[in-house]
């Protein structure tokens, strides 16, 4: 048994390092360098404003999203169906969902990602 406390002043916001080269601006906490998950991944995902992601989807992978500050726009679906997140939302995706997260706002947005299990099959749609 343990367990793995990352207190604020430990969490780095960084380039996602899987797109060292990306130009977006979005930044992540990749929770997987700072805890032991063998079958799970999170992430802690900061957008500055008028920052949009890719539209994607996870193969097999469920993911959990919880809006913690700002507001997180979601398209969700084959249809990319609109949703306005304010903090506190929570969003449940089953595998082979489409989604497409934008910060449409002059407010920077903060949201937590948790995924089972670690599958990092994903198709990207640009």
């Amino acid at each position: 048994m343990g367990y793995t406390i990352i207190t604020p002043d430990e969490q780095r916001f960084a380039t996602p390092s899987w797109r060292a080269d990306a130009p977006d601006g979005r930044e992540i906490v990749e929770l997987p360098l700072l805890a032991n998950l063998e079958h799970s991944r999170s992430h802690l995902w900061r957008y500055p404003p008028h920052t949009t992601g890719r539209r994607h989807l996870q193969t097999v992978q469920e993911e959990v999203f919880v809006v913690l500050g700002g507001m997180v726009t979601m398209m969700l679906g084959e249809e990319g169906e609109r949703h306005e997140l304010p903090p506190r939302s929570l969003v449940v995706l089953e595998p082979r969902t489409p989604i497409y997260i934008v910060n449409e706002t002059d407010e920077e947005a903060v949201f937590f990602a948790y995924g089972a299990p670690t599958d990092q099959g994903a198709e990207i749609f640009d």
